[in-house]
């Protein structure tokens, strides 16, 4: 699955210590306790409040109510180009979720969505290249379209490198990766997905972790896939079987290889 990049804050030393607590809850898979921690006053903490809460969505297939409430709040607290743009972003990235999970079909509503947040986000803004990814993951698994997918990720891997979001950029790495192994293409799915994992055990995204090890699998011959498989079964166990969609991805033999689109 392609699950959720929002770019994180509180990776490096030196960032604000409630931003740190943040992170770490969030890449244990704690976004409920992590949203907990952020007042949402202002455009940012509700913006950044709802954001976590998606991403719980995508990720448990859970939580819908509490995802729609906060981003609710986030958009009446949106008065800048920039914060519409982040919380119509926020907006498309839920309908997909729901539409990917076959909660509802709300696939129309998250391409508006993300044409909306297209037209107030500026070409080179910070929130360009996440609206860039998300909008090739609709393109990939909504709507079949490899091309445009391979497109909009690539414009979200220059954006995140521009910018030093490396938390995007493994996921941009990920899902480009994932197109060139369907095209057997696999020295370059191998590189792609092992600069995936690189980053986010770097930067100890656990949550994120499981689905990079997996997707790595399906590059390497034996006996390293299999290695690979069970240590991504391990972490997916100690998070309670989170993120959902790779319970399929896991299960011996080898279900379908659809990465969700999302992680």
């Amino acid at each position: 699955m392609a699950h959720t990049a929002m770019s994180g804050t509180g990776t490096t030393a030196g960032d604000d210590p409630l931003q740190t607590a943040v992170w770490r809850l969030r890449s244990r898979a704690c976004w409920v306790d992590a949203a907990a921690l952020l007042e949402p006053v202002t455009a940012d903490s509700a913006l950044q409040r709802a954001a976590l809460l998606v991403e719980k969505c995508l990720y448990t297939e859970q939580g819908w109510e509490a995802a729609e409430d906060a981003l609710r709040t986030a958009e009446a607290l949106a008065h800048t180009d920039d914060e519409r743009g982040a919380a119509a972003c926020e907006r498309g990235y839920l309908a997909y979720a729901a539409t990917l999970h076959s909660v509802r079909d709300r696939a129309d509503e998250a391409r508006a969505a993300l044409g909306r947040a297209a037209a107030l986000i500026a070409p080179g803004a910070a929130g360009r290249p996440l609206l860039d990814f998300r909008r090739g993951l609709l393109a990939q698994n909504l709507t079949g379209s490899p091309q445009a997918a391979r497109a909009a990720y690539r414009r979200a891997h220059a954006g995140a490198t521009a910018h030093s979001d490396p938390l995007l950029l493994s996921f941009t790495w990920r899902h480009l990766a994932g197109l060139a192994l369907r095209e057997g293409e696999l020295a370059e799915a191998r590189h792609g997905f092992a600069e995936s994992l690189r980053i986010r055990e770097e930067l100890g995204y656990l949550v994120g972790t499981a689905p990079a090890l997996a997707s790595l699998a399906d590059a390497e011959a034996e006996p390293e896939a299999s290695r690979l498989r069970e240590e991504a079964r391990r972490l997916f166990r100690l998070l309670g079987g989170v993120p959902t969609w790779l319970a399929r991805q896991l299960a011996p033999p080898a279900a379908d290889a659809t990465d969700a689109a999302t992680a």
